[in-house]
């Protein structure tokens, strides 16, 4: 599935969300959704526990 296509559900999902559930429904939906999408990179690996706790100059000599 593209990421565009993704995109679009996820707005849907959003749109949805504000329309009948009002403001604080989005705003849980968008909290979700975040929550969702972190856990998703973590599943796949494409992110460690680390990576939010290093430094600045740690990511810096990462990359080198």
């Amino acid at each position: 599935m593209s990421m565009a296509v993704v995109g679009m559900i996820a707005g849907m999902a959003l749109g949805f969300a504000g329309y009948f559930g009002g403001f604080g429904a989005f705003l849980l939906v968008a909290a979700l959704g975040a929550i969702g999408f972190v856990a998703g990179r973590f599943a796949e690996g494409d992110l460690e526990l680390g990576d939010f706790f290093r430094t600045r100059d740690d990511r810096r000599d990462r990359r080198r």
